[in-house]
């Protein structure tokens, strides 16, 4: 789920699959004789009540994926999933009303966290080696980039914390005193003036310790807003830098999409190459 694109097709494929799951159990039963309507009446009734609830969940998933796969082409509606910004936590309304959109979602990141592998260096020794992507990188000291599984590192204490998911709840929230839910679709960017409040508060968190940016899977978004931290910390003078140097070789699986180079880009000339030439 690395790209707007890719993630937009995950969802119309989940709309499609749904329809397909639809179109079965809403299939129209087969024309019979008049003579024999009579002897199958009672059947066909008993097949219909049982057809029925899997085919509303099924065009209920249809029509919810169809319209959450177009939100995430227009880039919002974010709040719709009703993620509490203050808690991080996602309220049981929202998992039974949008349950198509909750269920594949958990599923794919659980399988997706154990299976994927990365050449990373190894925390105790250095070396490079293949192996499973940690739940979050210390990326540079006290910076770290992480998915919405970093709760396994343990019971550490954050200076902050900043949460880019809308699909997750929050699960180190008891760890920290500075929390900021910036909630956006899962490759989608926060906007330049979305990167710099969310650069300005791991500034101010960083002082109480170590910071933590996060998303789904520690990819896109949360490597989008470490990009912006870096820069803002005066560790690099450019996101690009802060990319290539300060965040890619002790992450590999990081990347940005080109939405997320746009925003970026938009940010270092609004807030950082503007302000040098105040």
């Amino acid at each position: 789920m690395g790209t707007v694109h890719g993630v937009y097709l995950k969802y119309v494929g989940l709309s499609a699959l749904s329809y397909a799951g639809y179109s079965l159990f809403a299939e129209a039963p087969t024309s019979v004789s008049t003579g024999a309507r009579v002897m199958v009446e009672a059947s066909e009734t008993s097949r219909s009540l049982v057809k029925m609830l899997p085919a509303i969940v099924m065009g209920y998933s249809a029509v919810l994926n169809g319209a959450i796969a177009v939100l995430f082409k227009l880039e919002w509606g974010m709040s719709i999933i009703g993620k509490d910004k203050t808690t991080g936590q996602i309220p049981l309304w929202s998992y039974v009303i949008f349950f198509p959109f909750h269920l594949p979602t958990i599923l794919y990141t659980k399988v997706h966290a154990q299976i994927s592998r990365a050449k990373d260096p190894d925390p105790k020794t250095g070396e490079m080696k293949y192996q499973r992507v940690p739940p979050a990188s210390e990326v540079q000291k006290g910076w770290w980039v992480g998915g919405c599984n970093a709760h396994e590192l343990g019971h550490k204490e954050w200076g902050g914390i900043i949460d880019l998911t809308v699909e997750f709840p929050e699960t180190c929230r008891n760890n920290t005193k500075h929390y900021l839910s910036a909630p956006t679709w899962d490759g989608v960017p926060l906007s330049p003036s979305g990167l710099e409040t969310a650069a300005n508060f791991a500034i101010e968190a960083r002082q109480s310790g170590d910071v933590l940016v996060h998303c789904a899977h520690g990819r896109g978004r949360s490597t989008t807003v470490m990009c912006a931290c870096l820069v803002k910390a005066g560790l690099y003078s450019n996101w690009e830098e802060a990319f290539e140097k300060g965040i890619k070789p002790y992450r590999s699986v990081c990347k940005l999409n080109q939405r997320m180079k746009e925003s970026l880009a938009a940010w270092q000339a609004l807030y950082v190459d503007g302000k040098k030439a105040i």
